[in-house]
């Protein structure tokens, strides 16, 4: 954490320090990346009223550039769950009428969340399916709110029966989910017949027109979710036990990506496309990292056969030369444009004793057409990736074998302590 919301961190910060509950490494690596940003804006370049963002007033809101980003990032925020038989995007040749159903189709406040600013323009799923692609475009809410009996559901089946295709709209409203208010239960529709999802999350203002478009193909989708989806039964794990490492011998399941073993309805990550991409790693500048051949002996300490070395006593320097690159080579062999975010990771041999299973280290968005490859580089930073917390906190680097994995491609790394 860099920064907290209110006073704690001011408060507190020093005397943690002082009380070894906080390294130096750690204040350090949160002021670099404050006063990083701020020098990348140039805040410290003059007067910032003569500066590049300094002229910016009230007219600049709701600008056409403001519209066009609002709209490109709600479209790089829809992840494509699942797409049965390449049934989306749907064709506006061969797509005579739709079927809308959902109480959430009409409304463009459910995009916003909360904690959210005035819109400058908004539009639902509904509009803007009947602007931009389908004008028969039928209509049942069969709900009145998202909380509902299926009083109306009769009706809106027999809307169904009268289109080509159904679009139900559903999720969340703050009737369920909002702040000092936590939904209950984590069930999804169970139902075969359902051929493709996708999740929006909050898409803001543009959120109608973005899910518009991917349903159309105007837009290819690439996001990748950036939770873990539990299963129903997730709810049985007590919220108040956040503990982030299974726990085999209670049958705790851990938290998040890097430590939960159980079932997945999806992977962290996870996101389908419109096309299709292949990675292969084309160059890796280490592949073997050698840390005594630099540090004293005094430094590498012993757990039960494996050595290891903690971070902070590397410093930054060290861990700064001990850097690396990896090149990947992304294709597209389909036959669509598309943005494709390519997450690197890295995983551990024998994950145990606390480690986590998998790590992200980065990841990188790349714009294809159909036939083209491209390569990308990623910086693997070995005290930062490749490290762990023990139980009092204390990151460590151990020795053994590592992979970085891109898709289903695995690239070893070995650390020699």
């Amino acid at each position: 954490m860099d920064v907290n919301c209110g006073s704690y961190l001011k408060k507190y910060t020093k005397s943690a320090v002082a009380m070894k509950k906080v390294s130096e490494l750690d204040t350090d690596r949160a002021l670099e990346n404050l006063f990083s940003v701020r020098m990348r804006l140039g805040l410290f370049n003059g007067d910032p009223r003569n500066l590049q963002y300094g002229d910016i007033d009230p007219s600049h809101v709701c600008s056409q550039n403001h519209l066009d980003l609002a709209r490109e990032a709600a479209k790089s925020g829809i992840v494509l769950l699942k797409n049965d038989l390449g049934l989306l995007p749907f064709s506006r040749a061969e797509t005579k009428s739709l079927a809308v159903i959902g109480p959430n189709a009409n409304d463009s406040g459910v995009f916003l969340g909360n904690y959210e600013g005035l819109p400058c323009k908004k539009i639902t799923i509904l509009e803007a399916l009947e602007q931009y692609y389908v004008s028969s475009t039928k209509y049942h809410q069969g709900c009145d709110f998202v909380n509902c009996t299926s009083a109306l559901i009769d009706e809106a089946v027999e809307t169904a029966k009268q289109a080509d295709y159904v679009v139900l709209v559903m999720g969340l409203d703050q009737t369920l989910e909002r702040e000092k208010h936590d939904r209950v239960e984590l069930g999804l529709l169970e139902n075969k017949k359902v051929s493709f999802i996708l999740w929006a999350g909050y898409p803001g203002e543009a959120g109608g027109v973005a899910v518009a478009q991917t349903l159309f193909g105007d837009h290819n989708p690439g996001g990748r979710l950036p939770v873990t989806w539990y299963p129903k039964d997730f709810i049985k794990v007590p919220m108040t036990d956040m503990r982030m490492r299974a726990d085999p011998s209670t049958g705790y399941p851990g938290r998040t990506y890097r430590f939960y073993n159980g079932p997945k309805v999806y992977e962290f990550g996870h996101g389908l496309s419109y096309t299709n991409y292949s990675y292969k790693f084309v160059s890796v500048n280490q592949t073997n990292l050698f840390l005594n051949n630099s540090l004293h002996v005094n430094t590498v300490k012993q757990s039960g056969s494996v050595p290891f070395v903690p971070v902070a006593e590397l410093g930054t320097r060290y861990c700064n030369r001990m850097m690396f690159s990896a090149q990947v080579r992304v294709n597209n062999p389909g036959e669509m444009p598309g943005k494709h975010p390519v997450l690197l990771f890295v995983r551990i041999e024998n994950a145990g004793r606390g480690k986590a299973m998998k790590q992200l280290v980065g990841f990188r968005s790349v714009s294809l057409s159909p036939g083209e490859t491209k390569e990308i580089a990623f910086v693997v930073n070995p005290c930062r990736d490749l490290s762990y917390a023990d139980e009092d906190g204390v990151m460590l680097i151990e020795e053994g074998k590592f992979y970085l994995v891109v898709g289903d491609e695995e690239y070893p790394v070995n650390v020699v302590v």
